[in-house]
This record gives C-alpha cells, sequence and structure tokens, in this order.
C-alpha cells in the first residue's frame, strides 16, 4: 500500500462516522444539546466539514468551498472562511443552524471529495514539506493530516455519542 492509499483509507472512514450520526435526525435533533454548553451534532459535523475544507484549502492554496459555493446560506451563516468552530464558544455553536441533515451531509462530501482528490497525489517525500513555520517545530504536511483525520475522527464520535444521549 502506498501513502496515497493509507491516507484515502484513513480518510475515508470520516464520512460513514458522521453519516451515521447525522442519519435521520430532523433540523431539530441537529440543533438539541444534552447540556447548555454542549456542541451539537449539526455543529460536530459542519466542524468536520469545515476543518477538511479550510485546512485543505490552505494547503493546495485554493478558495475554501466554504467561502466560494454557496454553503453558508444552508446553515444560515455568511461565507466568511476564518468561521471554522475553532474557539467558538457556546453561544457560536448555537448559531450554526443547518437547515436539513442533507446541507450537512451534502457539504461533508464536497469537502471529503476535495481531500481524496488532494490525497490522490500525495507521495511520500511530500509529508516531509514544511507547511507551517508558525509553529516550533514547524509542520510538515504528514503532521497536519494526521492532526485533521484526528480531529475529524474525535469530532465524528462525539457526534454518534451526542446522538446516543438524545436517544436517537
Amino acid at each position: 500500500m502506498d501513502v496515497s492509499d493509507l491516507l484515502i483509507e484513513l480518510f475515508e472512514r470520516i464520512p460513514p462516522l458522521a453519516g451515521d450520526a447525522i442519519d435521520g435526525l430532523s433540523a431539530a435533533d441537529l440543533v438539541a444539546r444534552p447540556g447548555p454548553e454542549a456542541n451539537t451534532i449539526g455543529w460536530l459535523a459542519w466542524h468536520i466539514g469545515r476543518v477538511q475544507d479550510a485546512q485543505i484549502s490552505d494547503i493546495t492554496g485554493d478558495d475554501q468551498l466554504w467561502a466560494t459555493g454557496g454553503w453558508a446560506a444552508g446553515f444560515g451563516l455568511e461565507p466568511d472562511p476564518s468561521n471554522s468552530g475553532y474557539g467558538h464558544t457556546a453561544e457560536d455553536v448555537a448559531r450554526i443552524c443547518p437547515k436539513s441533515p442533507d446541507v450537512l451531509t451534502h457539504y461533508l462530501a464536497a469537502a471529503h471529495d476535495r481531500t481524496v482528490s488532494f490525497l490522490r497525489g500525495t507521495r511520500p517525500a511530500d509529508l516531509d514539506r514544511v507547511i507551517d513555520r508558525r509553529w516550533d517545530p514547524p509542520v510538515t504536511l504528514g503532521v497536519r493530516l494526521v492532526s485533521i483525520a484526528d480531529d475529524c475522527l474525535q469530532h465524528a464520535g462525539q457526534a454518534a455519542y451526542v446522538r446516543g444521549l438524545l436517544g436517537k
């Protein structure tokens, strides 16, 4: 198995997990909170898409799908590319209101497709390329890809847990 296939295998695990957490829910279910400060399933799934969209776009130099693809309207938001969920307060979480589960699944699919398209061209030597010098040590492509997958998989698990707490 080459590195591209390995990374695709890793990232291919995210959509089914997120999809299972969303499947069959209503718009009200997506914004229900098991506690006053808890993240909603809608926010968790939205953030999974935003993480992939923002991070992969940063790596490739492409515009974010969020900013150019009309996705924000389906969430009642502006297409602000800096709004990815990092640092969100409980009030910010409450502002993420997907109009339907389909809005979430379609945005997740678009972000995922872009991620996989990028990964198809990834070679072993690419993983050592420094892509962010703001950190000590500087962040390589390999480390960033692991970070993206880790964040998305954790949030998919959290969404499944919240679904269970809501009795769905």
